[in-house]
Protein backbone atom coordinates (compact mmCIF):
# COMPACT_ATOMS: atom_id res chain seq x y z
CA UNK A 1 0.00 0.00 0.00
CA UNK A 2 1.61 3.57 -0.51
CA UNK A 3 0.34 7.39 -1.89
CA UNK A 4 -0.94 6.28 -5.18
CA UNK A 5 -3.88 4.20 -2.71
CA UNK A 6 -4.23 7.50 -1.21
CA UNK A 7 -4.35 9.49 -4.36
CA UNK A 8 -7.10 7.59 -5.82
CA UNK A 9 -9.65 7.89 -2.39
CA UNK A 10 -8.83 11.84 -2.25
CA UNK A 11 -8.31 13.43 -5.24
CA UNK A 12 -5.59 15.33 -4.33
CA UNK A 13 -3.99 15.90 -7.89
CA UNK A 14 -7.40 17.34 -8.88
CA UNK A 15 -7.13 19.56 -6.35
CA UNK A 16 -3.73 20.69 -7.08
CA UNK A 17 -4.62 21.05 -10.95
CA UNK A 18 -7.71 23.05 -9.61
CA UNK A 19 -5.30 25.50 -6.97
CA UNK A 20 -3.69 26.43 -9.99
CA UNK A 21 -5.86 26.66 -12.98
CA UNK A 22 -9.42 27.12 -11.39
CA UNK A 23 -9.11 28.36 -7.48
CA UNK A 24 -13.27 29.40 -7.82
CA UNK A 25 -15.24 27.48 -10.33
CA UNK A 26 -18.59 27.25 -11.47
CA UNK A 27 -20.70 24.32 -11.64
CA UNK A 28 -23.58 25.80 -14.32
CA UNK A 29 -25.99 22.45 -13.44
CA UNK A 30 -26.05 23.50 -9.94
CA UNK A 31 -25.32 26.87 -10.00
CA UNK A 32 -22.75 26.61 -7.45
CA UNK A 33 -18.61 27.40 -6.79
CA UNK A 34 -16.28 25.31 -5.53
CA UNK A 35 -13.46 27.24 -4.17
CA UNK A 36 -10.16 25.77 -3.32
CA UNK A 37 -7.16 27.88 -2.13
CA UNK A 38 -6.54 27.81 1.40
CA UNK A 39 -6.45 31.45 2.26
CA UNK A 40 -9.93 31.72 0.40
CA UNK A 41 -11.48 28.62 1.88
CA UNK A 42 -10.01 30.60 5.59
CA UNK A 43 -12.05 33.91 4.38
CA UNK A 44 -15.08 32.16 3.93
CA UNK A 45 -15.29 30.62 7.37
CA UNK A 46 -15.45 34.07 8.24
CA UNK A 47 -17.09 36.29 6.37
CA UNK A 48 -20.58 35.97 7.32
CA UNK A 49 -21.84 39.26 5.72
CA UNK A 50 -20.87 37.77 2.16
CA UNK A 51 -21.58 34.29 3.26
CA UNK A 52 -24.28 32.30 5.31
CA UNK A 53 -24.08 29.15 6.60
CA UNK A 54 -27.86 28.38 6.61
CA UNK A 55 -29.71 26.74 4.65
CA UNK A 56 -33.13 27.47 2.75
CA UNK A 57 -35.42 28.86 5.11
CA UNK A 58 -37.96 26.29 3.73
CA UNK A 59 -35.94 23.96 5.37
CA UNK A 60 -37.12 22.98 8.85
CA UNK A 61 -34.99 19.66 9.41
CA UNK A 62 -33.26 19.61 12.96
CA UNK A 63 -29.72 19.83 11.29
CA UNK A 64 -30.84 22.67 9.96
CA UNK A 65 -31.42 24.31 13.68
CA UNK A 66 -28.45 23.19 14.71
CA UNK A 67 -25.49 25.60 15.53
CA UNK A 68 -24.14 24.44 12.43
CA UNK A 69 -25.89 26.26 10.05
CA UNK A 70 -26.68 29.45 12.24
CA UNK A 71 -25.10 32.81 11.56
CA UNK A 72 -24.29 35.47 14.05
CA UNK A 73 -26.62 36.61 16.25
CA UNK A 74 -28.44 33.76 16.57
CA UNK A 75 -25.30 31.21 16.17
CA UNK A 76 -23.76 33.33 19.13
CA UNK A 77 -26.71 32.14 21.69
CA UNK A 78 -26.69 28.73 20.14
CA UNK A 79 -23.43 28.47 20.72
CA UNK A 80 -23.17 30.20 24.86
CA UNK A 81 -25.95 28.11 25.59
CA UNK A 82 -24.56 24.16 23.99
CA UNK A 83 -20.89 25.35 25.20
CA UNK A 84 -22.32 25.38 28.70
CA UNK A 85 -22.70 21.62 28.56
CA UNK A 86 -19.73 20.92 26.73
CA UNK A 87 -16.88 22.73 28.98
CA UNK A 88 -12.98 21.35 28.29
CA UNK A 89 -13.02 20.55 31.78
CA UNK A 90 -15.74 18.07 31.38
CA UNK A 91 -14.02 16.40 28.60
CA UNK A 92 -10.87 15.96 30.05
CA UNK A 93 -12.48 14.19 32.87
CA UNK A 94 -13.56 11.91 30.32
CA UNK A 95 -10.10 10.25 29.99
CA UNK A 96 -10.09 7.35 32.92
CA UNK A 97 -13.26 6.24 30.69
CA UNK A 98 -12.13 6.61 27.35
CA UNK A 99 -8.82 4.95 28.06
CA UNK A 100 -10.85 1.93 29.92
CA UNK A 101 -13.08 1.95 26.55
CA UNK A 102 -9.94 1.62 24.05
CA UNK A 103 -8.32 -1.24 26.49
CA UNK A 104 -11.60 -3.23 26.49
CA UNK A 105 -12.48 -3.17 22.28
CA UNK A 106 -7.96 -4.50 22.42
CA UNK A 107 -9.14 -7.14 24.93
CA UNK A 108 -12.33 -8.17 22.43
CA UNK A 109 -9.76 -8.30 20.16
CA UNK A 110 -7.19 -10.03 21.49
CA UNK A 111 -9.28 -12.68 22.31
CA UNK A 112 -10.33 -13.01 18.62
CA UNK A 113 -7.09 -12.97 17.36
CA UNK A 114 -8.74 -10.62 14.45
CA UNK A 115 -9.38 -7.24 13.84
CA UNK A 116 -10.55 -4.73 11.41
CA UNK A 117 -9.20 -1.62 12.03
CA UNK A 118 -12.75 0.33 11.63
CA UNK A 119 -15.09 -2.13 12.77
CA UNK A 120 -13.68 -3.22 15.82
CA UNK A 121 -11.80 -0.22 17.35
CA UNK A 122 -11.90 3.42 14.89
CA UNK A 123 -16.18 2.97 15.08
CA UNK A 124 -16.87 1.54 18.13
CA UNK A 125 -14.80 4.01 20.53
CA UNK A 126 -16.36 7.41 19.78
CA UNK A 127 -20.01 5.71 19.27
CA UNK A 128 -19.74 3.87 22.76
CA UNK A 129 -17.82 7.49 24.30
CA UNK A 130 -20.90 10.09 22.55
CA UNK A 131 -23.57 7.22 23.35
CA UNK A 132 -22.32 7.70 27.40
CA UNK A 133 -21.92 11.51 27.41
CA UNK A 134 -25.56 11.59 25.65
CA UNK A 135 -27.29 9.27 28.33
CA UNK A 136 -27.94 6.91 25.52
CA UNK A 137 -28.92 3.14 26.12
CA UNK A 138 -26.19 1.06 24.96
CA UNK A 139 -28.68 -1.27 22.95
CA UNK A 140 -29.09 1.85 20.93
CA UNK A 141 -25.40 2.07 19.56
CA UNK A 142 -25.97 0.23 16.83
CA UNK A 143 -28.71 2.33 15.81
CA UNK A 144 -26.64 5.32 16.45
CA UNK A 145 -23.90 4.53 13.90
CA UNK A 146 -26.74 3.50 10.84
CA UNK A 147 -28.04 6.96 11.19
CA UNK A 148 -24.59 8.51 11.77
CA UNK A 149 -23.28 6.78 8.37
CA UNK A 150 -27.12 8.21 6.63
CA UNK A 151 -26.09 11.49 7.89
CA UNK A 152 -23.29 12.14 5.97
CA UNK A 153 -24.02 9.47 2.97
CA UNK A 154 -25.16 10.52 -0.86
CA UNK A 155 -28.20 9.39 -0.27
CA UNK A 156 -30.63 12.47 0.17
CA UNK A 157 -34.04 10.25 0.64
CA UNK A 158 -32.38 8.36 3.65
CA UNK A 159 -30.54 11.50 4.86
CA UNK A 160 -34.26 12.74 5.61
CA UNK A 161 -35.70 9.79 6.51
CA UNK A 162 -32.92 9.23 9.45
CA UNK A 163 -33.66 12.61 10.66
CA UNK A 164 -37.36 11.88 11.28
CA UNK A 165 -36.27 8.81 13.15
CA UNK A 166 -33.78 10.63 15.42
CA UNK A 167 -36.26 13.52 16.05
CA UNK A 168 -38.82 11.15 17.48
CA UNK A 169 -36.37 9.23 19.23
CA UNK A 170 -34.44 12.49 21.22
CA UNK A 171 -37.64 14.17 21.63
CA UNK A 172 -38.68 11.20 23.63
CA UNK A 173 -35.67 11.11 25.87
CA UNK A 174 -35.63 15.16 25.87
CA UNK A 175 -38.92 14.90 27.65
CA UNK A 176 -37.75 12.05 29.76
CA UNK A 177 -35.14 13.82 31.23
CA UNK A 178 -36.99 17.29 32.11
CA UNK A 179 -39.04 14.84 34.47
CA UNK A 180 -36.01 13.00 35.86
CA UNK A 181 -32.96 14.96 34.93
CA UNK A 182 -29.58 12.79 35.03
CA UNK A 183 -25.86 13.03 34.86
CA UNK A 184 -25.72 13.37 30.66
CA UNK A 185 -25.56 15.90 28.27
CA UNK A 186 -29.16 15.27 26.89
CA UNK A 187 -30.19 16.51 30.40
CA UNK A 188 -28.16 19.20 30.47
CA UNK A 189 -29.06 20.52 27.22
CA UNK A 190 -32.72 21.21 28.35
CA UNK A 191 -31.84 22.84 31.39
CA UNK A 192 -29.23 25.33 30.25
CA UNK A 193 -30.04 28.64 29.70
CA UNK A 194 -28.33 32.21 28.68
CA UNK A 195 -29.84 35.81 28.92
CA UNK A 196 -32.90 34.04 29.97
CA UNK A 197 -33.09 31.58 27.21
CA UNK A 198 -33.23 27.83 26.53
CA UNK A 199 -33.32 25.85 23.77
CA UNK A 200 -36.20 24.88 22.03
CA UNK A 201 -37.36 21.08 21.46
CA UNK A 202 -35.60 21.66 17.76
CA UNK A 203 -32.63 23.08 18.73
CA UNK A 204 -31.90 20.54 21.63
CA UNK A 205 -32.60 17.70 18.53
CA UNK A 206 -30.11 19.41 16.54
CA UNK A 207 -27.84 19.79 18.76
CA UNK A 208 -27.75 16.13 19.34
CA UNK A 209 -27.68 14.97 15.95
CA UNK A 210 -24.80 17.47 15.23
CA UNK A 211 -22.92 15.83 18.41
CA UNK A 212 -23.70 12.13 16.81
CA UNK A 213 -21.99 12.88 13.24
CA UNK A 214 -18.98 15.46 14.82
CA UNK A 215 -18.83 12.88 17.42
CA UNK A 216 -18.83 9.59 15.50
CA UNK A 217 -17.79 10.07 12.39
CA UNK A 218 -15.24 12.68 12.59
CA UNK A 219 -13.66 10.58 14.82
CA UNK A 220 -13.86 7.43 13.92
CA UNK A 221 -12.61 8.38 9.86
CA UNK A 222 -9.80 10.63 11.90
CA UNK A 223 -8.87 7.15 14.29
CA UNK A 224 -8.74 4.99 10.75
CA UNK A 225 -6.65 7.39 9.06
CA UNK A 226 -4.49 7.04 11.26
CA UNK A 227 -3.78 4.02 11.17
CA UNK A 228 -3.65 3.32 7.64
CA UNK A 229 -1.07 6.56 6.95
CA UNK A 230 0.99 4.95 10.14
CA UNK A 231 1.39 1.86 9.06
CA UNK A 232 2.39 3.44 5.46
CA UNK A 233 5.13 5.22 6.76
CA UNK A 234 7.24 2.79 8.72
CA UNK A 235 9.57 5.84 9.83
CA UNK A 236 6.43 7.19 11.41
CA UNK A 237 5.74 4.19 13.15
CA UNK A 238 8.94 3.16 14.30
CA UNK A 239 9.07 7.18 16.09
CA UNK A 240 5.53 6.83 17.62
CA UNK A 241 6.49 3.91 19.21
CA UNK A 242 9.72 5.36 20.42
CA UNK A 243 7.97 7.67 22.16
CA UNK A 244 4.14 8.15 22.13
CA UNK A 245 4.09 11.87 23.13
CA UNK A 246 4.36 12.52 19.63
CA UNK A 247 0.91 11.07 18.99
CA UNK A 248 -0.97 14.45 19.09
CA UNK A 249 1.24 15.92 16.77
CA UNK A 250 1.37 13.46 14.29
CA UNK A 251 -2.72 13.40 14.20
CA UNK A 252 -2.70 17.30 13.43
CA UNK A 253 -0.94 15.80 10.49
CA UNK A 254 -3.41 13.07 9.88
CA UNK A 255 -6.20 15.85 9.97
CA UNK A 256 -4.04 17.91 7.75
CA UNK A 257 -3.53 15.34 4.98
CA UNK A 258 -6.67 13.24 5.41
CA UNK A 259 -9.38 15.89 6.56
CA UNK A 260 -12.47 13.90 7.69
CA UNK A 261 -14.67 16.28 6.67
CA UNK A 262 -13.74 17.53 3.12
CA UNK A 263 -16.34 20.13 1.96
CA UNK A 264 -18.71 22.57 3.58
CA UNK A 265 -21.03 24.11 2.40
CA UNK A 266 -21.71 27.81 2.75
CA UNK A 267 -24.62 30.19 0.16
CA UNK A 268 -23.86 33.72 -0.78
CA UNK A 269 -25.50 36.67 0.87
CA UNK A 270 -24.00 39.37 -0.67
CA UNK A 271 -22.20 40.04 -4.15
CA UNK A 272 -18.76 39.51 -3.88
CA UNK A 273 -16.03 39.07 -6.48
CA UNK A 274 -13.57 36.05 -5.62
CA UNK A 275 -10.37 35.87 -7.92
CA UNK A 276 -11.98 37.69 -10.65
CA UNK A 277 -15.29 35.68 -10.54
CA UNK A 278 -18.66 36.80 -9.56
CA UNK A 279 -20.99 34.85 -6.44
CA UNK A 280 -24.48 36.04 -6.55
CA UNK A 281 -26.73 36.15 -3.42
CA UNK A 282 -28.41 32.46 -3.79
CA UNK A 283 -25.66 30.84 -5.12
CA UNK A 284 -24.07 27.84 -3.27
CA UNK A 285 -20.78 27.51 -2.49
CA UNK A 286 -18.20 24.59 -1.56
CA UNK A 287 -15.23 25.23 0.06
CA UNK A 288 -13.03 22.57 -0.50
CA UNK A 289 -11.16 21.81 3.39
CA UNK A 290 -9.32 18.94 1.62
CA UNK A 291 -7.47 20.56 -0.87
CA UNK A 292 -6.93 24.00 1.05
CA UNK A 293 -5.23 21.60 3.57
CA UNK A 294 -2.59 20.59 0.70
CA UNK A 295 -2.37 24.04 -0.64
CA UNK A 296 1.94 24.78 -1.53
CA UNK A 297 1.25 28.41 -0.98
CA UNK A 298 0.37 27.10 2.42
CA UNK A 299 2.05 23.94 3.26
CA UNK A 300 5.94 23.53 3.02
CA UNK A 301 5.98 20.21 0.74
CA UNK A 302 1.71 19.84 1.10
CA UNK A 303 2.00 16.22 -0.49
CA UNK A 304 4.60 14.72 1.99
CA UNK A 305 3.32 12.74 5.34
CA UNK A 306 5.33 14.68 8.13
CA UNK A 307 4.55 14.29 11.59
CA UNK A 308 7.33 17.19 12.96
CA UNK A 309 5.20 19.92 10.23
CA UNK A 310 5.18 23.29 11.82
CA UNK A 311 3.24 25.09 12.08
CA UNK A 312 0.24 23.37 11.18
CA UNK A 313 -2.98 25.75 10.81
CA UNK A 314 -4.92 23.15 8.96
CA UNK A 315 -8.53 23.49 8.48
CA UNK A 316 -9.79 20.62 9.44
CA UNK A 317 -12.13 21.82 12.93
CA UNK A 318 -13.16 25.00 10.85
CA UNK A 319 -12.19 28.41 11.17
CA UNK A 320 -13.32 31.15 13.07
CA UNK A 321 -16.75 30.95 14.99
CA UNK A 322 -17.51 28.18 13.32
CA UNK A 323 -14.37 25.90 14.67
CA UNK A 324 -15.93 22.38 15.58
CA UNK A 325 -17.14 22.17 19.01
CA UNK A 326 -16.02 18.84 19.15
CA UNK A 327 -12.95 19.02 18.25
CA UNK A 328 -10.79 18.50 21.68
CA UNK A 329 -13.34 15.57 22.79
CA UNK A 330 -11.72 14.21 18.66
CA UNK A 331 -8.32 14.99 19.59
CA UNK A 332 -8.19 13.42 23.08
CA UNK A 333 -10.44 10.14 21.98
CA UNK A 334 -8.03 9.55 19.06
CA UNK A 335 -4.85 9.85 21.04
CA UNK A 336 -6.23 7.40 23.37
CA UNK A 337 -6.98 5.02 21.27
CA UNK A 338 -3.53 5.05 18.84
CA UNK A 339 -1.54 5.30 21.90
CA UNK A 340 -3.29 2.12 23.28
CA UNK A 341 -2.99 0.27 19.84
CA UNK A 342 0.19 0.83 19.79
CA UNK A 343 1.11 -0.43 23.79
CA UNK A 344 -0.83 -3.14 22.94
CA UNK A 345 -0.26 -4.53 19.25
CA UNK A 346 2.97 -2.64 18.69
CA UNK A 347 3.75 -4.74 15.23
CA UNK A 348 0.25 -4.77 13.54
CA UNK A 349 0.27 -3.77 9.67
CA UNK A 350 -2.45 -3.69 7.52
CA UNK A 351 -3.63 -6.79 4.94
CA UNK A 352 -2.19 -5.63 1.87
CA UNK A 353 -4.20 -7.97 -0.06
CA UNK A 354 -6.95 -6.01 0.77
CA UNK A 355 -8.34 -3.25 -1.72
CA UNK A 356 -9.08 0.13 0.55
CA UNK A 357 -12.28 1.87 -0.21
CA UNK A 358 -13.76 4.76 0.39
CA UNK A 359 -16.84 5.30 2.11
CA UNK A 360 -19.92 6.63 0.41
CA UNK A 361 -19.97 10.25 1.14
CA UNK A 362 -18.61 13.10 -0.68
CA UNK A 363 -18.30 15.52 2.24
CA UNK A 364 -16.62 13.06 4.46
CA UNK A 365 -13.52 11.29 4.14
CA UNK A 366 -13.17 7.62 5.47
CA UNK A 367 -12.06 3.62 4.19
CA UNK A 368 -15.27 1.04 4.41
CA UNK A 369 -12.95 -1.88 5.76
CA UNK A 370 -9.29 -1.74 7.10
CA UNK A 371 -8.46 -5.11 8.05
CA UNK A 372 -5.33 -5.82 10.07
CA UNK A 373 -2.97 -8.20 11.04
CA UNK A 374 -2.05 -8.24 14.79
CA UNK A 375 1.54 -9.61 14.84
CA UNK A 376 4.21 -10.69 12.16
CA UNK A 377 4.28 -14.06 11.76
Amino acid sequence: MDWRTVNELIPLSYFKEMRASSPVSYKKEYDAWDVFKYEDVKAIFSDHEHFSSQGAETMKDPIEASVLRQDPPKHRQLRMLVSQAFVPRVIEELTPKIEAIANALCDQIEASGKMDGLHDFASPLPIIVIAEMLGIPQEDRERFKEWSDALVGNNSERYYQCQQEMSVYFTAIADQRRLEPQDDLISRLVRVKADGEQLTDLEVIGFCILLLVAGNETTTNLISSALHLIDSHADVKEQLLADLSLVPQALEEVLRYCSPVQTMIRTVKKTTVLHEQILTPGQMVNIWIGSANHDEDTFERSDIFDIHRNPNPHLAFGHGIHFCLGAQLARLESKIAIQTLLKRFPEFHLDRSHVLERIDSWMMFGIKQMPIILRRS
